[in-house]
């Protein structure tokens, strides 16, 4: 499919997705947002695809959130419209890990796409925050919950509340990115981490993000249960036969994600 405002490319068992509008600071709109989805479930149908990566094309923004002008238009009941969280639950709880090359600017529903996906990788001088509280709103794309999630209450208050941003180095020292590098090492990084999970069991990878994002926020006994859930449909896989017998044998496992 040709795609408006994003773009896309597959690099062995990496897909990377590319938002395409730079000299809008790569703006989402509804309709990248839709573009977004139609390339993840092609993504999801490669069975050559095991990780995904999202950046923004241009040096200067990753993601500057929802169009301004759009958003002016909104009502009370436009905002009950799944929109932009619905796609950020889709990337959440997507089959495959995704990774956030943050190249720039991510602020408000640009900061919500990265903190839906599973690694943040940013260069230094990113910047990153959650300033909806100057226009008058709050953020409403998962930014309340999942910034609550990933720093604690007490920072992602302050955070939402003050409008403040980080630079991706300050990003790197609260946790809220796992890594902030130079520029020009960005995608290298990113792809790097990509192969490292590239190489372990897709059905694992499944399962386990499966089990930290439904575990996070309820009750241990529940949590505890389903980790043993899941681990005991990995008991059951070729996976795990594969990887064991890999590991007594000394070579590298060829896992099928079976």
């Amino acid at each position: 499919m040709c795609y408006q405002y994003i773009l896309t490319a597959k690099e062995d068992d990496i897909g990377i997705l590319t938002i395409n509008q730079p000299s809008k600071r790569n703006m989402l709109n509804l309709d990248a947002l839709k573009e977004m989805e139609h390339a993840l479930e092609a993504f999801k149908e490669d069975r050559e695809v095991k990780v995904v990566i999202i950046t923004g094309a241009g040096d200067k923004s990753f993601a500057s959130g929802a169009d301004i002008g759009e958003l002016n238009k909104r009502t009370m009941l436009d905002a009950l419209q799944p929109n932009m969280t619905a796609t950020y639950q889709k990337i959440e709880n997507y089959d495959k890990p995704i990774i956030a090359a943050i190249n720039g600017i991510a602020v408000g529903g640009g900061l919500e796409l990265a903190l839906s996906c599973d690694v943040r990788i940013a260069v230094k001088e990113a910047i990153l925050g959650l300033p909806e509280l100057n226009l008058g709103i709050i953020p409403g794309a998962g930014g309340t919950q999942r910034l609550t999630r990933i720093l604690g209450k007490g920072k992602a208050m302050e955070l939402i509340l003050t409008g403040d941003l980080l630079t991706g180095e300050e990003a790197e020292r609260f946790g809220l990115v796992a890594k902030a590098v130079e520029r020009e090492e960005l995608m290298a990084i990113a792809k790097s981490f990509a192969a490292r999970i590239a190489s372990k069991s897709p059905l694992a990878l499944k399962i386990a993000k499966m089990v930290v994002n439904k575990g996070a926020d309820i009750e241990m006994d529940t949590a505890l249960m389903i980790e043993k859930l899941g681990q005991a449909l990995l008991m059951g896989s070729d996976d795990k036969n594969e990887g064991t017998r890999a590991f007594l044998e000394k070579r590298t496992a060829m896992f099928q994600g079976k």
